[in-house]
């Protein structure tokens, strides 16, 4: 078997260079534990990114997985499945009500379903050039053409100009900013509950109940981007279940089965009707054994109330890392809701802190070089925030 340095260096002939990788090798995953190849264990606060909110190779979802696998894994959107069917129920009955479902493969397979159907949308109530969607800067909804176009950062737009137009940015939690946006050719708002790839920022109280009202006055549509909050992450199985707003469409990913590839959009029922046969399709969306897996995510979310104790972990979190700053001026903000937090730093130094951590035994996130983010699994225990917080404080006293 190959050693770290030479599977690095292999990595660097055989795989684009488009991910900045730090140098450990995982081989095994079990809840909220990783090991690298050299047999070290980690506590991960992570999750892949927020993907497996169970935690790493959750038992019921493998087996679930694997009886489907062995009976159907695939056999194209030409005819109809079981699981496919019964997760669409499944998350019409558990979210907008009256609606219909399209699966995907990513978030941004998803993002770019719902900005296909919004413009249909537009265009068949209203005009051809209806077709204006309006996002927030900051926001991150996908690296495809179009869903980068709706992305609220620059940096990561100016290397593929030009993009698809049509897209408009303003400042989020900023309503005013929005409806001075919004015009005759809007037909769409598109945002995130919580700003995830962006900073970490939550929506502020009364904001996204703002923009619905606006939505409802100038016939728009609203979009929930739910691809990081979705599926418990927040302390609600959606994140705009807790502000009393209700979309037209909302896009997951992520962690709707625990691991393995599934994007969906979830539309209202007046607003699926824009497509019809043809209109969008995906060959691997809506696999049986995605969906299988997908089943059983729900169904554990349900039965072990881990939304309820993602918030509850969340609150105290969110506490501990506020004592964090009173403790360490190094830290000039905290934000997030239920187990989606980070903090913001008042120097450059968010990936050594990183690197420090992992040399801890702690996987935790940087999003560029002043801001450190947590998404730990939902299974993640008060003893295993408390042994990070530890470490973390160890090394803020060196760093500051």
């Amino acid at each position: 078997m190959l050693n770290t340095e030479e599977l690095i260096n292999k990595e660097k002939l055989y795989h684009l260079s488009v991910y900045k990788r730090l140098p450990v090798i995982f081989v095994r995953g079990e809840g909220t534990k990783l090991w690298d190849n050299q047999g070290r264990k980690y506590t991960d606060f992570v999750s892949g990114l927020g993907v497996v909110n169970l935690g790493h190779c959750r038992t019921e979802v493998l087996q679930a997985f694997c009886h489907q696998a062995q009976q159907l894994t695939h056999v194209s959107n030409l005819f109809y499945t079981f699981p496919q069917v019964e997760l669409a129920e499944k998350l019409v009955n558990l979210s907008l009500g009256a609606s219909s479902c399209f699966f995907a493969n990513s978030g941004a397979e998803a993002n770019e379903g719902a900005i296909k159907l919004a413009r249909r949308w537009g265009k068949i109530n209203f005009s051809e050039d209806k077709i204006g969607i309006v996002t927030a800067w900051h926001s991150f909804h996908g690296r495809t053409l179009s869903t980068l176009a709706a992305t609220g950062q620059a940096d990561k737009q100016k290397p593929f100009q030009p993009l698809p137009n049509g897209f408009t940015h303003v400042a989020y939690n900023d309503i005013s900013a929005l409806e001075k946006a919004v015009n005759e050719n809007t037909c769409a708002v598109m945002l995130e509950v919580v700003q995830g790839e962006g900073g970490v920022y939550p929506s502020e109280p009364g904001y996204l109940q703002a923009v619905s009202q606006l939505c409802r006055r100038r016939d728009l549509l609203l979009i929930i981007d739910e691809v990081q909050t979705g599926i418990g992450r927040t302390g609600s199985l959606f994140a705009y279940q807790q502000y009393g707003i209700k979309p037209d469409i909302i896009t997951l990913a992520k962690s709707l089965a625990n691991g393995l590839p599934i994007g969906a959009l979830i539309a209202n029922n007046q607003v699926s009707k824009a497509f019809t046969y043809g209109d969008h399709g995906s060959t691997f969306g809506g696999n049986p054994v995605v969906c299988a897996a997908a089943l059983k995510t729900l169904e554990i979310l349900e039965k072990e109330d881990l939304l309820e104790a993602a918030k509850r972990l969340g609150k105290y979190f969110q506490q501990q890392l506020n004592e964090l700053k009173s403790n360490f001026p190094l830290i000039s903000e905290v934000r997030g809701r239920g187990l989606m937090l980070g903090f913001e730093l008042a120097k450059p130094i968010a990936a050594q802190i990183v690197l420090d951590m992992l040399a801890k035994g702690f996987i935790i996130n940087n999003i560029g070089d002043k801001i450190i983010r947590f998404l730990p699994p939902l299974v993640i225990s008060k003893l295993e925030i408390d042994e990070m917080l530890s470490g973390l404080a160890d090394v803020l006293a060196v760093r500051k």
